[in-house]
């Protein structure tokens, strides 16, 4: 029987005895519907995980006992940078859980001419929340005990010029006369980069290539944004990375 996994804000430590914030306690009350002695495991996001059990579950209070730690998954040893075009609604929700699933170390969401729906302040604040809830649920169903950093968005051109540590960088653009066949990364961590709806103009395009990306296609077909992220990541970890 699998045992549900809860994410907790460290720092966690064996004995200790914790009473569960509002939405944690709200998941294992009326979500999972757990009851007192149930076990469960808890981690840290950062890499840290524990068994647990629930102590008790009242209306007003839920609480847990930490137990012992236990084996983490291991991450993966293709450290992958997820740089994604923003996309509408359950669309970028959809690449920021199937990212954390496949794999991705980190995620740098970016703000590109053909992105809709621009926000800032405290718009973008709960934006980043509703993300971050997103990418915390992926670990818990998946088994990751490290949460993927999850980056402010960062204007495409601005984000460009900082200057980036992966020797491998990755620009998917359709008609591209290179697979991912033709890249190899011997190890090194990569950098993907993925257009919003609509894909990356060409001015975009000759920027990127200025700055070291290879372009390369995924096939005859046009893939919609979330699609081909998911897709890209599958195949990077097929030809280099845990799939293998």
């Amino acid at each position: 029987m699998r045992i549900p996994r809860l994410y907790i804000a460290g720092p966690l430590a064996s004995g200790d005895t914790l009473q569960l914030d509002a939405q944690s306690a709200h998941h294992v009350r009326q979500v999972l519907r757990m009851a007192a002695g149930t076990a469960l495991k808890v981690f840290d996001g950062n890499g840290s995980e524990y068994h647990a059990s629930l102590l008790e579950v009242q209306r007003t209070r839920v609480s847990i006992r930490i137990g012992a730690a236990c084996t983490a998954i291991a991450e993966s040893a293709l450290r992958i940078t997820l740089a994604q075009g923003i996309a509408r609604g359950d669309r970028m929700d959809l690449v920021l859980q199937k990212a954390v699933e496949l794999g991705v170390c980190a995620v740098q969401p970016l703000w590109m001419q053909r992105c809709q729906g621009r926000t800032g302040g405290e718009r973008l604040d709960r934006r980043m929340r509703h993300w971050r809830k997103v990418m915390i649920n992926a670990c818990e169903q998946c088994g990751r005990s490290t949460l993927p950093e999850l980056a402010r968005p960062a204007e495409f051109t601005s984000w460009l010029e900082t200057g980036h540590d992966a020797a491998t960088r990755i620009l998917l653009q359709p008609g591209a006369g290179d697979s991912l066949h033709d890249v190899d990364p011997q190890g090194s961590p990569v950098l993907l980069l993925v257009g919003p709806e609509g894909g990356i103009t060409d001015a975009e395009h000759a920027h990127a290539r200025r700055a070291g990306f290879a372009a390369v296609s995924l096939g005859p077909r046009i893939l919609r944004t979330e699609t081909a992220a998911i897709a890209v990541l599958a195949v990077l970890q097929a030809l280099w990375g845990d799939f293998r």
